[in-house]
């Protein structure tokens, strides 16, 4: 999967817009917040999503894919992986992650500003 493919699937989610926070990032935000992180463009890239309400939920992904899966600095205590795309996770289940987060995200957001579906 392209970092192209990625940031489409991320923006074809329900009131989600694309935001560049810090030169050389994107991000994609739903609502004031952001659900998936994809960082400047290189051979291998990673999304940055939330990937469960606790630390330790989100420890599952770093047992699995010790290689390709990282705690996020400065939030990954709130469930924040990196995870990389084109190694040993799967397209799959990076896309399941980022609809996780979405999901995540979504839930925390006042009703008010959460978008229809």
């Amino acid at each position: 999967m392209t970092r192209a493919e990625l940031i489409a699937y991320c923006l074809a989610k329900p009131g989600a817009w694309q935001d560049s926070p810090w030169e050389g990032d994107v991000v994609v935000k739903v609502g004031p917040k952001i659900f998936a992180f994809l960082g400047a463009d290189g051979e291998r890239h990673a999304v940055g999503v939330k990937c469960a309400p606790t630390r330790e939920a989100a420890d599952e992904w770093l047992a699995r894919f010790p290689d390709d899966a990282r705690v996020m600095p400065y939030i990954g205590r709130s469930g924040w992986n990196s995870l990389t795309v084109g190694g040993a996770i799967p397209d799959d289940e990076v896309l399941e992650a980022v609809d996780e987060s979405y999901r995540w995200v979504v839930s925390k957001l006042p009703k008010k500003e959460r978008p229809v579906q």
